[in-house]
């Protein structure tokens, strides 16, 4: 492999591994506005009402109901997270060696350059 299409590769791994921390710190801001609700809910008496914006309008909504899916979804996220986690690990791991085989091909060309003195 050439040196520009190591560094070619090497600079489309980091641009992954940037869209994947966005994905990742989405997932963070998710989880805690979720989390939020669910410390909310936890806060609620069964005579308390609770509406949901769907659109433009707010429909009421069973709070068993309300409470499972805020438990489903903070589930659902912790599984993304790990996901992407993994992600992250991966594509670090594949950085780690486009670096080892870019220094090893900078430095192959380097000697293939330099002429012996006599």
């Amino acid at each position: 492999m050439s040196l520009e299409a190591a560094v070619s590769s090497f600079q489309q791994l980091q641009n992954s591994l940037q869209t994947v921390v966005e994905a990742r710190q989405r997932l963070d801001s998710q989880l805690s506005e979720n989390e939020q609700v669910k410390k909310e809910f936890s806060r609620l008496t069964p005579n308390n009402q609770i509406y949901k914006l769907i659109g433009p309008v707010l429909v009421k909504q069973d709070q068993v109901d309300a409470k499972t899916n805020v438990d489903k979804r903070i589930e659902f996220i912790n599984d993304e997270i790990k996901r992407v986690e993994a992600q992250l690990r991966d594509i670090s791991e594949k950085m780690e060696k486009k670096k080892v085989e870019i220094v090893q091909l900078q430095t192959k060309a380097q000697q293939t350059t330099q002429v012996p003195t006599s």
